[in-house]
């Protein structure tokens, strides 16, 4: 065919906007091969032909095909999948689609908790405590709600009967005792009184000393999410050279009692720590 319209390579991955590279992987593959090769100088040529095949191998390859997919249907002497191979690639979208949406719902996820854990970081802060009396309540409770219960039902009534006074600022909090996690929680709850009063079945007093420093954090939420909050307590207090001296001290802030909405739930755990 005389004036046949052909390509260098150089020219003909300008017009199809893919690399020589590329043009010589897909030829090393049988997938387009050059319609002219000069014996003397070994430059390839493309022509029309190729053009419009190469246009066809960027279109399916934009739809997920992959090049042995796409060189099976020319061999076949196809230019376009039947509705059969159609069908499955759309399934295989429809399969791709929910395990990126899975994905993208764990990435957010975890984006939630490292900015949590950054801002735990930014919120450790100290506090000293000085030596104190206290009311005390000990006993195995199987959850936090019996807890709340106790305090205004059992706890407040037995310590005004034994005529506690709660000097400001008030100063609650619970310790915890179990040494594994089980159904029941081993309990006790501290509640600072100006004086020591007589023990009674219900309520015993203690004395505990000064705690100089303790390493707090706040905890919004539920309390299942706690170790969260207490992983990255202790990590601040690694990296800072400061070693566990006394069991963690819990103070309910706001909860159940006062706050519907659970995410407004705050805890402040004290860690006790010594250099």
């Amino acid at each position: 065919m005389k004036n046949k319209m052909k390509f260098k390579i150089g020219e003909f991955s300008k017009l199809c906007q893919v690399t020589v590279k590329t043009l010589r992987h897909y030829e090393e593959k049988g997938l387009l091969i050059p319609f002219e090769v000069d014996e003397w100088t070994g430059y390839r040529y493309y022509d029309l032909v190729q053009l419009r095949r190469m246009n066809r191998i960027i279109y399916l390859k934009k739809l997920g095909f992959s090049l042995e997919e796409i060189a099976e249907l020319f061999e076949n002497g196809k230019e376009y999948p039947d509705a059969e191979l159609l069908r499955m690639k759309i399934e295989q979208c429809k399969n791709e689609i929910e395990y990126l949406a899975g994905r993208q719902i764990e990435l957010k996820k975890l984006g939630i908790m490292l900015q949590k854990q950054e801002n735990i970081m930014k919120k450790v802060f100290q506090k000293s405590f000085p030596a104190r009396i206290f009311a005390t309540h000990r006993r195995k409770i199987a959850s936090y709600q019996e807890l709340f219960e106790l305090c205004p039902n059992i706890i407040g009534p037995e310590m005004y009967r034994l005529g506690c006074e709660c000097p400001d600022p008030g100063y609650c909090f619970t310790v915890e005792y179990n040494e594994e996690y089980g159904i029941n929680i081993d309990i006790e709850y501290f509640e600072a009184v100006s004086e020591r009063k007589e023990d009674s079945d219900l309520i015993k007093f203690k004395e505990l000393p000064e705690v100089p420093v303790a390493l707090c954090a706040n905890h919004f939420g539920s309390y299942e999410q706690m170790p969260e909050t207490f992983a990255e307590l202790y990590a601040y207090a690694e990296a800072n050279g400061y070693e566990i001296s006394d069991r963690s001290r819990f103070c309910y802030i706001d909860g159940i009692w006062n706050k519907e909405n659970i995410e407004d739930w705050l805890t402040e755990i004290q860690l006790p720590v010594k250099l």
